[in-house]
């Protein structure tokens, strides 16, 4: 369990990634989440990946959540001309309009925009950020329709590139018509998780919920960062959200590269202390579009998100458009491996408002589950409380999400540190316990004699309460009265009744014949092969727990037993 990752990767899937075929590779290479990108393409191209998504998921048997991204109010420019030139130049000094009726819209001297509301919005003097601020544009004058802009940093404008207007207090709210007409087609098809763009306020997140509500569902609803005002409600958008999204992209330009950084941290921070989880996002390893590696900044960009506690790291264009989606996403999850066992758990700050007794279980299993070695923290959950009431605390213990919902396992596939495992329905805990025992004990990483942790909300009827931890050792001790292992020599018996568990005869055999695990000393059967017949084991045991007997009579004690 110790190679299990426990930081997620979400995937945004586009035309380099679209195929069956490249799908499956994805998942291979560790992509937990796929993102569909509401900012492009149509009702059936997302249609089509969804459906190709689950069938592709379900085909390995993996759990994979789906997130729809919406795209809120986001300002464009209309459509340029010089499309064969690679776009419009504009030179600093120059001199260019936009209009907000594309009537008067030339495309060269006078460009359009989608957003009709913007010369309501700007006033003489602020400045416009075009193509994620690679351009800027200052405002002279407005003329009725008309915003008159000087060049402030010229380059090539593209058609279609975003406007960011820093400083200005956009009229433009979230969701915008089109953002509710996505969300219906999303809801209906069964995304995993949706996520709001360019959040202000709470209410916001709220109109988004009471869609989801009306229709009985429980899609996990994401704010994403990336506005000034969203940082100035950030207590208050986190309240309403189940999860947050860092979009470092238009924070960035709207607050400065600069600021990104503590930004970044505070976000994560305040995340942690609501026990939300949190998707570190945009420009991770953006060099890899087009490149087959990373710069040494992008490593340490995805390794700094690691550290500061985010759920899951994002990629964009990398695997959406870039030429090489695989090798991003095995790039990003060595990344991973090497710097988790640097992040540290997190321990009482966690805040849930109204969850007191469910951040109490939580944190006793995962300080149980470490106090005792536990091999495992299993979580049996309906709803997926249970298993992301324990990921907040960033256990060194693996957790694994049981649950018999699908759908439940899916959104536990953002949720940091947690494995998602399928079970039948249990209809009280006694049931649940054995149904849990018999699937850890037929999975390879699990053995008689481990302990692990189960932890559950009671009564089953009533999901979404956390409140039972049970600590079990998986097949009972008392089913193992005597452990043995055969060598080319002899059969090594370890009676684990008089057994005080001092670890001799582990730190002594040099083939690994014995594993201490959860309070018990075990024999390694498999390593039986490696036994050099040297005896040090039962001559150095204190008790006499050890006995080596003669093959022949191994198998007649055997035979007595029978």
């Amino acid at each position: 369990m110790n190679s299990f990752r426990k930081t997620k990767i979400v995937c945004t899937l586009g035309p380099a990634s679209s195929s069956p075929e490249m799908v499956e590779k994805l998942i291979d290479a560790g992509m937990n989440v796929a993102r569909l990108n509401f900012s492009h393409g149509s009702h059936s191209d997302h249609t089509r990946m969804f459906n190709l998504i689950r069938k592709t998921s379900e085909k390995k048997g993996v759990y994979i959540g789906i997130l729809q991204d919406l795209q809120g109010p986001k300002i464009r420019i209309g459509k340029v001309c010089n499309v064969s030139q690679g776009g419009l130049p504009l030179e600093p000094g120059h001199q260019i309009a936009i209009s907000v009726d594309p009537a008067l819209a030339d495309n060269h001297s006078i460009l359009s925009t989608t957003y009709p509301n913007l010369a309501n919005d700007l006033k003489p003097s602020d400045r416009l950020l075009l193509d994620d601020g690679r351009l800027e544009l200052s405002v002279d004058s407005i003329e009725g329709p008309i915003i008159r802009t000087t060049v402030v940093t010229g380059g090539i404008l593209k058609s279609s590139k975003g406007i960011n207007l820093p400083g200005v207090m956009v009229s433009a709210t979230s969701p915008t018509p089109r953002d509710m007409d996505d969300l219906i087609l999303g809801l209906e098809l069964g995304v995993d998780f949706v996520a709001l763009s360019f959040v202000r306020t709470p209410d916001e997140i709220l109109s988004v919920k009471r869609e989801i509500h009306r229709r009985g569902l429980r899609t996990r609803v994401i704010a994403k960062i990336e506005r000034p005002e969203a940082m100035d409600n950030l207590e208050a958008i986190m309240e309403v959200s189940d999860g947050i999204m860092v979009a470092r992209g238009d924070l960035g330009v709207e607050m400065g590269p600069h600021m990104v950084p503590p930004l970044q941290k505070k976000i994560l921070k305040r995340a942690a202390y609501h026990g939300k989880f949190v998707i570190t996002a945009t420009q991770m390893l953006e060099s890899m579009i087009s490149a087959p590696t990373p710069t040494r900044a992008e490593a340490s960009d995805v390794a700094n998100a690691v550290l500061d506690g985010s759920s899951a790291v994002m990629l964009s264009a990398e695997t959406a458009s870039g030429s090489y989606p695989v090798e991003t996403v095995k790039m990003m999850k060595k990344i991973i491996m090497e710097v988790e066992p640097l992040v540290e758990p997190i321990r009482g700050h966690c805040f849930s408002p109204g969850l007191m007794q469910e951040n109490a279980v939580s944190s006793s299993a995962v300080n149980a589950a470490e106090l005792l070695g536990a091999r495992a923290i299993v979580a049996f959950t309906q709803t997926g409380a249970t298993a992301l009431s324990i990921s907040k605390y960033r256990s060194t213990v693996p957790v694994i999400g049981a649950s018999p919902s699908r759908e439940t396992l899916r959104r536990a596939s953002i949720y940091w540190g947690v494995e998602p495992m399928e079970v039948p329905v249990a209809p009280d805990t006694d049931t649940m316990s054995s149904i849990l025992e018999e699937h850890l004990l037929s999975d390879s990483r699990f053995r008689a004699g481990d302990l692990v942790i189960l932890t559950a909300g009671t009564p089953f009827s009533r999901p979404g309460t956390t409140n039972m931890m049970k600590i079990v050792r998986l097949g009972g001790i008392e089913d193992i009265p005597g452990d043995g292992v055969a060598t080319p020599f002899f059969r090594i018996e370890l009676d684990q009744s008089c057994c005080n568990i001092c670890g001799t005869c582990e730190k002594i055999c040099p083939a690994g014949l014995f594993r201490s695990s959860n309070g018990a000393m075990l024999t390694v059967p498999e390593n039986g092969e490696k036994c050099l017949g040297d005896k040090l084991c039962e001559k150095n045991c204190p008790t006499g727990a050890i006995k080596l007997l003669s093959l022949d009579a191994a198998q007649r004690a055997n035979g007595k037993k029978d």
